[in-house]
């Protein structure tokens, strides 16, 4: 059995994690309306990797007999201005979402629950490479992205990348 604060922060990972799906596929939608498919792409797939994200939160907490609390997901903030705008706001959202799974590890350890907290070690190396990727994205956008030759094989190579569902294994 979980303890109750550790399930309730569960639960309310549970939500953010949706809600980043909901981010993601608002900032994929900017893209595409603004005919950047790669970036576009790009961000279609994170939606998908965070609604994964979401679903192994759920199975863990199903597998610890927990019910799995679902709570009203707020329409994301789309008023971006530049096309570095929504690049931005990933890596912000990204920081939150790091600073949430550190909040729940650390509640897990000071409970000693290390299958929980073994459960949070992937979350915890995938932040990182979440944190990294937007970064890189930033990055090259802010080297690239204000010539349009440039940016077109900017846009290009990331609509190449593919969705890899994860390994985790609950």
């Amino acid at each position: 059995m979980l303890d109750k604060k550790l399930a309730a922060l569960l639960n309310k990972q549970v939500n953010m994690e949706f809600y980043s799906a909901y981010v993601y596929l608002d900032i994929h939608g900017y893209f595409e309306d603004r005919n950047l498919n790669g970036f576009s792409n790009w961000f279609y797939i994170q939606t998908q990797e965070e609604r994964d994200h979401a679903m192994l939160f759920v199975k863990y907490l199903q597998n610890n007999s927990e019910r799995v609390l679902f709570e009203d997901i707020k329409a994301p903030n789309s008023a971006y201005q530049t096309f570095r705008d929504p690049l931005a706001a990933a890596f912000e959202h990204e920081c939150k979402v790091t600073a949430s799974i550190n909040e729940i590890y650390m509640e897990a350890y000071t409970l000693k629950d290390f299958r929980t907290m073994q459960f949070l070690d992937w979350f915890v190396k995938e932040q990182g490479e979440e944190e990294k990727n937007t970064d890189d994205l930033i990055k090259r956008y802010d080297l690239f992205g204000q010539d349009a030759k440039s940016l077109y094989m900017l846009d290009a190579e990331l609509a190449a990348r593919v969705y890899a569902p994860p390994s985790l294994v609950i």
